[in-house]
């Protein structure tokens, strides 16, 4: 236990050395000069052993296990004061220094005999993965005021930092059955072009002719007509590409976050409508690979392969990443490729194994839009290099939508989506899927 001094032992130590200053000429006077510091500090050492042992108090750290990425997120220590006194505490906490604090690191807190007091602070992770919080340090004032003895509290723990999964909650939301959806997201009907019947009415204007039921009609002497439900438990299987280009940040994040969110997101609506979801995610090799399921359970299995995922420097290979999805999904499915796109070799590349897939699987490739590059394009060039860098934007854009372009040709899905805007366009296509009832 280590110990520092007070304010009040150093204003006495002056009051001694300023006795000692005046007295220097009087050999009475420096006596009793050193005999007061030398009972200053015989105090100081009584009040050391007086003052309570670590076990007179209990610290403990509350948080979450998970963290939230982009989020505000909350953290308490909490002091019992099992002594017999008021104790004052000074607090500080080791947090993980990568978390951006939004609060004081310290604090000071008095708290009475037999009493608990609480200190909040908050912390903002800009980065998912594993974060370690060490222990906490605590300062208490001894009975005479003296001495500040300083405690380490074994409060050490790990917290994993997941992605920000408010906005799939709310997507999960605005996508139940009967529910007013929010501005800009699609509405997923029950009844409609679904492709599992389930029950007959009478017909109505503007009902499609081929859903007549002409048995019952024979039956009920009146035209009725066949209503369906939007077909569940389909395969939805997202290929999330964590390669080089997702490194590029759009904002305070990566295009892989974007792409994590969208994941999440799409995952949650899926789950709610009964569907399975499934994962693999890609680099030169896959990297995680979750079989698709449905329920609650997948969705936190979904949430445990994502957060320690990491874009690496290197190109991926859309052969393998393809060529295993093939190999362990044979359900007809929709596969989600969040990819992004710059030149013709990758674009080929992608093109002739998304093709494969046609018309076993409904392939949907959504490519995260560079905000950047559009600016660019929109923008008036000042000089020869402006030009010039014009030009090759024009030129990215121009591959991208032509690759993008190839595979609608092919049957297949394709979007090309601004990072602001990627989850709730991602889960706007995905219920305009099963509307259509193109699954």
């Amino acid at each position: 236990m280590k110990f520092v001094f007070t304010s009040r032992f150093f204003f006495l130590l002056a009051v001694g050395l300023t006795l000692l200053s005046l007295g220097w000429i009087n050999s009475v006077a420096l006596y009793f000069t050193m005999l007061y510091d030398l009972a200053l500090i015989v105090a100081a050492t009584i009040d050391y052993s007086l003052s309570e042992k670590a076990g007179a108090f209990r610290v403990e750290r509350d948080l979450e296990d998970r963290f939230a990425m982009g989020a505000e997120n909350e953290v308490t220590i909490r002091i019992a004061n099992r002594s017999r006194r008021a104790v004052t505490f000074i607090v500080k906490d080791e947090y993980p220094s990568r978390m951006e604090l939004l609060d004081a690191r310290e604090v000071r807190l008095t708290v009475p005999a037999g009493r608990s007091r609480a200190w909040t602070y908050r912390l903002l992770p800009t980065a998912r993965g594993s974060y370690l919080f060490g222990d906490t340090a605590v300062r208490f004032r001894s009975r005479m005021g003296l001495l500040w003895r300083q405690v380490i509290y074994q409060t050490a723990r790990d917290v994993r930092v997941y992605p920000d999964i408010r906005e799939a909650k709310k997507h999960e939301l605005y996508a139940h059955r009967n529910r007013r959806p929010e501005p800009g997201l699609r509405r997923m009907r029950v009844r409609g072009r679904g492709r599992e019947f389930e029950s007959l009415r009478e017909f109505v204007i503007g009902d499609e002719i081929r859903h007549i039921s002409w048995a019952a009609t024979a039956r009920r002497g009146k035209l009725i007509t066949r209503q369906y439900t939007i077909e569940r438990s389909q395969n939805i299987v997202v290929l999330l590409d964590t390669g080089r280009l997702m490194t590029a940040r759009i904002g305070k994040l990566t295009k892989l976050d974007h792409a994590i969110n969208a994941t999440l997101s799409i995952a949650y609506v899926a789950a709610a409508g009964g569907d399975n979801i499934g994962l693999v995610a890609f680099s030169r090799r896959v990297v995680s690979y979750l079989p698709p399921r449905r329920g609650r359970d997948q969705i936190n299995r979904v949430m445990e392969s994502l957060y320690g995922i990491e874009p690496q420097m290197i190109e991926p290979s859309y052969a393998r990443a393809f060529n295993f999805f093939s190999a362990n999904c044979h359900r007809r499915s929709l596969v989600v490729i969040l990819t992004d796109l710059v030149d013709r070799d990758a674009s080929a590349e992608l093109l002739a194994h998304t093709s494969r897939l046609i018309p076993r699987h409904l392939p949907l490739i959504v490519t995260i839009g560079d905000t950047d590059l559009g600016e660019l394009v929109r923008s008036r060039p000042s000089s020869a290099v402006d030009v010039y860098r014009q030009a090759v934007a024009e030129g990215i854009l121009h591959q991208r939508e032509e690759a993008l372009a190839r595979i609608r040709h092919a049957g297949g899905l394709a979007l090309d989506v601004p990072a602001g805007q990627l989850s709730l366009t991602l889960v706007n296509k995905y219920l305009e899927v099963k509307e259509r009832g193109l699954l």
